[in-house]
């Protein structure tokens, strides 16, 4: 049996500007691994899969969607709506149909009925729209990131010291990772990967059941 009260209180208050001291992030990551079983080992595979661009798509989705987890379902819910609205707001910026490359996730029924498929419910849109008009690419990135991390916390406000709070330290973790490995100059250049994510990265491609 996994004792989740003994994994997180081994772990540090991770804030979103977290450095390493005597432990490395990856040494704080094997030892959630060590401690748990391959059933939730499983369930991490899934969220070091889901900050993989060239993994995302709708089977990845799919998925993750339909997850026995609440915690899964939510995150990857509100992340695909971050990157279909990304994917649009770049679209535009760059002439093309806003509906190009964005993922929909067709119900299968949808034939039957001749409706089109609607996206989850994103209250956080116009927030996200404000960061994307941002001029400053870093602190865009940033902006993006910090929406995460409050998704995360709100998520997870109830969970004390279960499996859902540790997959939410988990995700914080992979949010991270990203940082410290960036610097100021690969910051100026996540424009170009942007585009790259609507040019064919992060593949589009309808899901029709």
């Amino acid at each position: 049996m996994n004792n989740y009260v003994y994994i997180t209180a081994g772990l540090p208050d991770f804030t979103p500007d977290w450095r390493q001291g005597e432990r490395s992030l990856d040494e704080y990551f094997a030892g959630v691994r060590e401690l748990l079983s391959g059933k939730d080992n499983a369930v991490l595979d899934l969220i070091v899969e889901g900050f993989d661009k060239e993994r995302l798509g709708a089977d990845f989705y799919k998925e993750a969607l339909a997850h026995r987890i609440g915690f899964i379902r939510d995150f990857f819910e509100f992340d695909l709506n971050v990157r279909n609205r990304k994917v649009r707001y770049l679209n535009l910026a760059l002439g093309r149909d806003p509906e190009k490359d964005i993922l929909k996730l067709t119900d299968p029924d949808a034939e039957e009925t001749g409706l089109e498929p609607e996206e989850p419910e994103f209250k956080e849109a116009a927030r996200l729209q404000a960061i994307l008009e941002g001029k400053d690419i870093l602190a865009r990135e940033r902006g993006i990131d910090d929406l995460y991390w409050e998704k995360i916390d709100e998520l997870t406000l109830f969970d004390y010291m279960n499996f859902e709070k540790i997959l939410g330290i988990i995700v914080k973790m992979m949010i991270i990772r990203r940082w410290l490995i960036l610097d100021e100059q690969t910051g100026r250049e996540m424009f170009k990967k942007l585009v790259d994510e609507v040019r064919g990265t992060f593949k589009g491609v309808e899901y029709n059941g």
